[in-house]
């Protein structure tokens, strides 16, 4: 068997998340089923650097599996690509070692995440940026994110249904940028991992922030308190990108 890893990207609007389910449509499911039938019927498994939920975005997810046989990688990195259904794309192909391990091995992941806050909003935008109709301050905004970087216990800025105990996480990078049009914002997070929905609560932490509604200086007592209730609202899923993870050897 030779492992291959691949770095893939899909649209998420009609996907039930990454990983397989019993009812409702995945990207796991789906390379999977394209390799069976590349691999002459055998089941493949394919496993991801993690979970994206319904709706949201990837540009740069990684998958690894063990497949039969040795294919050059362009070739292989093409019959998967054009064989996938349309909202899946795969953007490169390696072989690995044998204990690669897309999950496992992890050590930074970069999320980004995008606001349509333009009046009216686009209807170009409706799967693509979640869309805040709200009066925005960015300059509180701005002056929030660097409360978030660090290692903390991000207990609040995680939703319910986590299985992980642990909700110790470093952040390296938080900032926003505003496109030449003035109606979108752009998030970038970058740290070693992420809990269930963090990303989107603390998005709409703090576009709660730049509405007024909660004050600029609000995030160290949002994480001091280990309490979801204090933190914002969880943004919507399509503005989320998973947009690259990077490993150890990298």
């Amino acid at each position: 068997m030779t492992r291959y890893k691949a770095i893939i990207a899909y649209d998420g609007t009609n996907f039930n998340g990454f990983q397989k389910q019993p009812n409702g449509r995945t990207v796991q499911d789906e390379i999977e089923k394209t390799l069976q039938k590349m691999a002459n019927g055998k089941e493949i498994t394919v496993f991801g650097s993690g979970r994206t939920d319904a709706g949201v975005h990837a540009l740069g997810q990684v998958i690894h599996f063990d497949y039969p046989l040795k294919r050059p990688l362009e070739r292989m990195r093409f019959a998967l690509d054009t064989q996938s259904p349309e909202d899946i794309a795969v953007k490169e192909m390696t072989m690995v070692s044998e204990d690669f391990h897309a999950r496992y091995l992890v050590k930074e992941k970069i999320y980004q995440f995008r606001v349509d806050i333009g009046k009216p909003r686009s209807p170009f935008r409706r799967h693509y940026a979640s869309y805040f109709p709200y009066p925005l301050d960015l300059e509180k905004i701005k002056q929030a994110l660097p409360d978030l970087l660090g290692t903390h216990d991000f207990t609040s800025f995680c939703a319910s249904g986590s299985s992980v105990d642990d909700k110790v996480r470093t952040i390296y990078e938080a900032k926003m940028e505003v496109n030449q049009t003035g109606d979108e914002l752009l998030f970038t997070f970058r740290g070693n991992g992420f809990l269930y929905k963090m990303i989107r609560i603390m998005v709409g932490t703090l576009l709660k922030i730049g509405n007024g509604r909660l004050p600029e200086d609000s995030i160290p007592t949002i994480i001091a308190k280990r309490d979801r209730n204090a933190a914002g609202p969880t943004a919507h899923p399509e503005g989320l990108y998973l947009f690259e993870v990077i490993y150890a050897s990298e």
